[in-house]
């Protein structure tokens, strides 16, 4: 396949290609592109090298067959017509087109046939938190269908890039030099410090980040589940954590939810507490799946279960599950 990334040079589009030689993508051809910050950088593939292309509105996405684009929101609306102009496929990182009506927005271990059903030739990527979410509540709602969720994120420098977490390791050091800490990527300095704000907070007193995870986790899921979330920068380099709460029409036992988590795709459950076994982001960067641990009965809802789960945002959260949309399309082509 003739495949196009966009945003070759960011955390994301390093990522994407990464996973795409790891997984053997069948590319036959790859074209990259960039900013006039990144257009010229040249990138091993496979072992070829290819230069990065300026982005520009023109005939350069003739011939794609699918285009991964992890630019930004403004990047992939001012293009996307360019891309999905001559049939490729444009499946989108950004938040651009996430809740638009006829864009289908897709984690594959949860709603992958949304994929096939795309007016605009545009599948979108969900929230980077919202996509570890669904696919450890996809393991519950098979049980029985979840009606609240109450979700605590733990949001690692890599949510906002490669030079954020450059700065926090930036941060870090000039902390234990006596400097004066620089911030920039950031409300505030991260290092050694908890920030309860991701994005902009709009008028209800939540973040459009918290209120991501509210609407994509409904369109997802196709349901009607209420989420209710607050999201924190914390001073890890890579992969988010989140503390998750669910009510659900019946009680689930333990057991139940455990044997639910260990079978459930995409999911890796890691629950010996008195071994001292749970997920932690130190440990499971650059991983694809997403860990669970802490599995228990609420105490104050019967119906209630709470667990922890840590997944590589930059990996899971972002390029593998585009790829892995990209993979099914390409299975499903093929039964077809």
């Amino acid at each position: 396949m003739t495949v196009a990334v966009v945003g070759a040079s960011g955390a994301v589009g390093q990522e994407l290609l990464r996973v795409l030689e790891q997984r053997k993508f069948p590319v036959s051809e790859l074209r990259l592109f960039g900013s006039e910050r990144s257009a010229g950088r040249k990138y091993t593939f496979c072992g070829k090298e290819y230069e990065v292309q300026l982005l520009q509105h023109d005939d350069a996405f003739k011939g794609v067959d699918i285009a991964f684009a992890s630019a930004g929101a403004s990047v992939s609306r001012a293009y996307a017509e360019d891309i999905t102009r001559y049939g490729a496929i444009l499946i989108d990182n950004s938040s651009a087109f996430r809740m638009d009506e006829d864009v289908p927005l897709v984690v594959p271990e949860v709603n992958a046939a949304d994929a096939l059903v795309r007016p605009r030739n545009i599948i979108a990527n969900p929230n980077c938190t919202t996509i570890q979410m669904v696919v450890a509540l996809q393991a519950i709602e098979k049980l029985s269908h979840i009606r609240r969720v109450h979700v605590s994120t733990y949001q690692a420098a890599s949510g906002a890039g490669a030079q954020a977490m450059e700065e926090l390791k930036n941060q870090y050091r000039q902390v234990l030099n006596g400097e004066e800490v620089k911030v920039e990527k950031f409300a505030y300095q991260l290092a050694y410090n908890l920030i309860p704000h991701i994005d902009v907070f709009t008028d209800n007193g939540y973040t459009k980040e918290e209120m991501k995870m509210y609407n994509e986790t409904r369109k997802i899921m196709h349901s009607d589940v209420k989420v209710s979330a607050t999201c924190v920068r914390v001073p890890s380099l890579r992969a988010h954590s989140e503390s998750i709460w669910v009510e659900t029409e019946r009680a689930i036992s333990i057991d139940e939810a455990k044997q639910a988590f260990a079978n459930a795709q995409g999911c890796v459950l890691m629950d010996e507490p008195e071994k001292k076994v749970y997920p932690m982001p130190l440990f499971l960067s650059g991983k694809d799946e997403v860990f669970i641990g802490r599995v228990r009965k609420d105490l104050t809802d019967e119906n209630g279960l709470s667990f922890w789960c840590v997944s590589d945002q930059i990996r899971k959260g972002a390029a593998l599950n585009a790829v892995q949309i990209a993979e099914w399309l390409l299975s499903a082509s093929k039964q077809g």
